[in-house]
């Protein structure tokens, strides 16, 4: 029996490409040959993509079929080519088609077949737990076995399905700030004035926070925010947004927490963090004000800084959240990373989806930015996907105030689809069209199929190893199809 095709819902991505293009709802479903009411019903994710539509929309746009892929089933089918890179499966038995296939057959099985698979991950970090410290106690229950995704895991994979935009808090934030206003005047100061005013809540500088691991801490009792000294002053800024989302809106965090499938007490703590740093962003970056900005500014991350009066990562955080349903603005993915290749943060408003089972792509702009420290590099970039993508990365932090001081070495990485490249002051002097600006880039090394890289750490798992000695390739392990 002919399985069903699979629904593809797009509504945002046609809405944020006719407004771009400056096209009412009729004139593109006369384009179309559709009613605009179908139209209508398509943009608002009530009927998904028909695969009829999506050539002429390429056309009218003049974008990649790729633009209207569906993001998930992306992520899906990096995850399961990442997972079945493990030499725990037989690689050569599992065709790339079958896996496009598998994940368009039976998305929520693949689903359940990744989480699986970190489960079989966690269990085994535990059992190797032994090998590098004392014997554990021996535990029982879900969390010992690693039968479960893990807090953090799951709080991510949230606010991925939500596209890092949450409606209410954004637009809670957007108010706040408007009653305030907080445009008028140094934000730092009327925050600081809001929050003595109306809850009589001193902020001072601890010289000794930074000892005890804090950046900040509310003593409720002596009615005092106190601050790290060790920082700029937009983390200050930022960290009373923190304060005042924590003091005035907490039913608003519990009820989008509540209509999320988090259930864990310690995922539903994780959360309300996270939201409360959204609040904080989008309380000193309001929505309609800095979109437009960015707008104005062609997404200049500097000049959105001192606009604002924010740090760079902050300003690249914002950016990324911009999925307001009507009123988009450019689909962002944003990450942050340590030297080591750590990924500390990871969102994305496009189908650009991080390795989660390897490590990163050295040949990405990101690490080439610690190198470069606080200078913005620029970079066009290929996944194996076949997406182009305009990157842009730069370090951040603090810098060091004693010789004994180490602060964290990290870098960000902002990027949209080349259909939105020609939206950015970064793209200036760019050659958009020409192949050779774009560098490849692809997940871990024993999931990655390009065979002639430089780069190439680990021979490509689902391929014997060419052992001939009478010569060698670009890379040190050459695959034998």
């Amino acid at each position: 029996m002919k399985k069903a095709a699979t629904k593809t819902f797009t509504g945002s991505r046609i809405r944020h490409q006719r407004n771009r293009a400056g096209m009412t709802q009729s004139a593109l479903a006369t384009r179309l040959g559709i009613s605009a009411s179908y139209l209508n019903q398509i943009e608002h994710d009530v009927r998904p993509l028909p695969a009829s539509l999506l050539d002429p929309l390429c056309d009218i746009f003049s974008v990649g079929v790729d633009y209207f892929s569906d993001t998930e089933e992306t992520r899906g089918i990096q995850a399961l080519r990442e997972i079945l890179a493990d030499p725990v499966f037989d690689t050569q038995a599992v065709r790339r088609d079958s896996i496009h296939a598998a994940m368009r057959a039976a998305p929520d099985l693949c689903a359940q077949f990744i989480r699986l698979y970190r489960a079989y991950l966690l269990r085994h970090e535990h059992a190797a737990a032994p090998l590098v410290g004392s014997t554990p106690p021996a535990r029982t229950g879900p969390q010992a076995t690693g039968d479960r995704v893990e807090p953090y895991e799951a709080v991510n994979d949230w606010v991925q399905a939500q596209r890092n935009y949450f409606d209410e808090v954004d637009r809670t934030a957007e108010r706040q700030s408007e009653r305030m206003h907080l445009d008028d005047a140094s934000p730092a100061e009327q925050l600081a004035r809001y929050l003595l005013d109306h809850h009589g809540i001193r902020t001072e500088v601890d010289l000794g926070l930074s000892r005890r691991g804090l950046m900040w801490h509310m003593d409720r009792r002596r009615r005092t925010l106190f601050l790290s000294r060790m920082v700029p002053s937009e983390s200050s800024t930022f960290w009373m947004a923190q304060a005042l989302g924590q003091i005035e809106h907490q039913a608003v965090f519990a009820r989008t927490i509540r209509r999320s499938p988090l259930r864990e007490a310690e995922a539903r703590g994780l959360a309300r963090v996270y939201l409360t740093n959204y609040f904080a962003g989008a309380l000193l970056l309001p929505y309609d004000r800095f979109r437009a900005t960015a707008h104005e500014v062609r997404h200049d991350l500097e000049r959105l800084q001192r606009h604002f009066g924010v740090s760079f990562e902050q300003a690249c955080h914002r950016l990324s959240t911009l999925q307001r349903p009507g009123s988009e603005g450019i689909p962002f993915y944003f990450l942050k990373t340590d030297i080591a290749g750590n990924i500390l943060k990871s969102f994305s408003a496009n189908r650009f989806a991080q390795s989660r089972f390897g490590g990163p792509c050295p040949l990405w702009n990101i690490f080439r930015a610690f190198s470069t420290p606080l200078q913005v590099q620029v970079q066009l970039s290929q996944t194996t996907d076949g997406a182009v993508y305009l990157n842009i990365a730069r370090t951040v932090g603090r810098n060091s105030i004693s010789y004994l001081d180490r602060p964290r070495l990290t870098a960000v990485v902002l990027g949209c689809s080349i259909a939105d490249a020609g939206q950015l002051v970064y793209s200036a002097g760019l050659d958009l069209n020409d192949p050779r600006m774009i560098i490849p880039i692809g997940p871990g090394c024993r999931a990655c199929t390009r065979e002639n890289c430089h780069h190439r750490a680990l021979p490509m798992v689902g391929h014997r190893v060419d052992i001939d000695n009478e010569g060698r390739g670009i890379a040190p392990y050459r695959a034998v199809p």
